[in-house]
């Protein structure tokens, strides 16, 4: 194996943070996910209430990423906020999502926004959600009407995060249920009944990996990418992908190269003729004979007990850039753990990944962890530690951690320092 200094990362290279707006907004009670998390027999730890009530301090908290030496930050805005109900646009979401945007201009932040993370407003759930055909268009009219009001203040959009993730999810065992055997799993059950729809019509985004699902998402994407671009035709955009590096166990050779095609390389393939493609990488999945293979006794594993592999990054990027022969930009990587100084190995080992991957003359336009504060992590509530920024459950109030400080160091002298791994 052989080090070596990497030069400085190329001008323009995006340092930053993600957040996703259900997460640290709070009450964001139009949504389908505030639905969802609030049903009888959810599956989600807890609701996400209040989350880090980042709606409101989103002043102070961007200034203090700013502090940091980071140079860019990327955030979502809320679908159910902007329309609450279909067609009714808020013009009171739209100036607040435009006060975050000039507030990351004062501070000297690029924006890298997200149109759509994961939830949806409540009547498209009612509308059949991810898989009706109709979204695409709905999706559509949002992201002019978006793009319309905020997109002078933008520098980079994602359409869609992770449009593929139900599909990892699948392959792991976790959910999948085909449309006709929804009604059986109590969620989808009650929230059937709490929309008056057929539980067969309930297709959450972020739980809907059919063949149906797939091509409204691909549709949806496609028909935002044109309707910003009738407005902003120099923006750069793209969609955020969920790849995950897959390996084979003896006798899972098959089902790997299954599961890789599907998941990571047909969603690629589909961006082939974006500007960009995001790449979000958290470690490997490795396939034996009879699936997701367990993780050997003794192996360092995080709070939700997967293997610690920040190596998985480096070979997606390759990946990304290999099959859909567009830049990449790393729009999420990090660690659930409350021990920071795992969370600060795994960030250097990750980051010369990217420093591997553009000494062979990768086009990677930045590096952007996940995620910028301690927040709400979805299905398993507030206990998963992925921040860079410790935040009080009580008090709310933030802490930059050390694996903060190093990020912000790195943007400062845009890499400079980082050491290149190869073998």
């Amino acid at each position: 194996m052989n080090t070596t200094p990497h030069a400085p990362f190329p001008d323009g290279f995006h340092w930053g943070v993600a957040t996703a707006g259900h997460q640290v907004e709070g009450n964001n009670v139009n949504s389908d996910t505030w639905l969802l998390e609030n049903l009888p027999g959810t599956i989600f730890a807890e609701p996400s209430g209040d989350a880090i009530d980042h709606y409101h301090r989103y002043r102070e908290d961007i200034a203090l990423l700013a502090s940091l030496g980071l140079t860019s930050y990327r955030f979502s805005l809320e679908w159910a906020r902007i329309e609450p109900e279909e067609g009714q646009f808020s013009a009171a979401a739209l100036a607040h999502y435009r006060r975050v945007l000039e507030t990351c201009r004062e501070h000297g932040l690029r924006t890298v926004v997200t149109y759509h993370h994961f939830t949806s407003p409540r009547w498209l759930l009612a509308a059949g959600g991810w898989e009706d055909p109709e979204t695409p268009a709905r999706f559509a009219r949002y992201c002019k009407v978006v793009t319309e009001h905020l997109g002078d203040l933008v520098d980079v959009a994602c359409t869609l995060n992770e449009p593929n993730l139900p599909s990892l999810l699948a392959a792991i065992g976790i959910g999948g249920e085909a449309p006709e055997h929804r009604a059986s799993v109590p969620v989808w059950a009650a929230a059937a009944e709490r929309l008056g729809i057929e539980a067969r019509r309930v297709a959450p985004f972020q739980f809907t990996g059919s063949e149906a699902g797939f091509e409204v998402k691909l549709a949806a994407h496609r028909a935002a990418v044109a309707a910003i671009k009738s407005y902003r035709p120099d923006l750069m955009v793209g969609w955020t992908l969920a790849n995950s590096d897959i390996h084979a166990a003896p006798g899972g050779e098959e089902r790997a190269e299954t599961v890789r095609r599907e998941v990571n390389e047909r969603y690629l393939l589909a961006s082939r003729d974006d500007d960009f493609v995001g790449i979000q990488t958290y470690g490997r999945h490795v396939f034996d004979a009879d699936g997701l293979a367990p993780v050997p006794a003794g192996t360092p594993v995080n709070q939700l007990g997967e293997e610690i592999y920040p190596q998985g990054l480096e070979a997606t990027v390759r990946e990304a850039a290999a099959v859909a022969g567009v830049p990449v930009l790393v729009t999420e990587n990090g660690l659930a753990t409350e021990d920071d100084t795992q969370r600060l190995e795994y960030l250097r080992t990750a980051v010369a990944g990217v420093a591997a991957c553009l000494a062979d003359g990768i086009d990677v336009r930045g590096y952007i962890a996940w995620t910028a504060f301690d927040n709400f992590e979805w299905i398993f509530g507030y206990r998963p530690k992925f921040g860079l920024v410790a935040v009080d459950r009580d008090t709310l109030v933030r802490t930059p951690k050390p694996s903060a400080h190093w990020l912000g160091d790195t943007a400062r002298t845009n890499g400079a320092g980082i050491v290149s791994v190869t073998q």
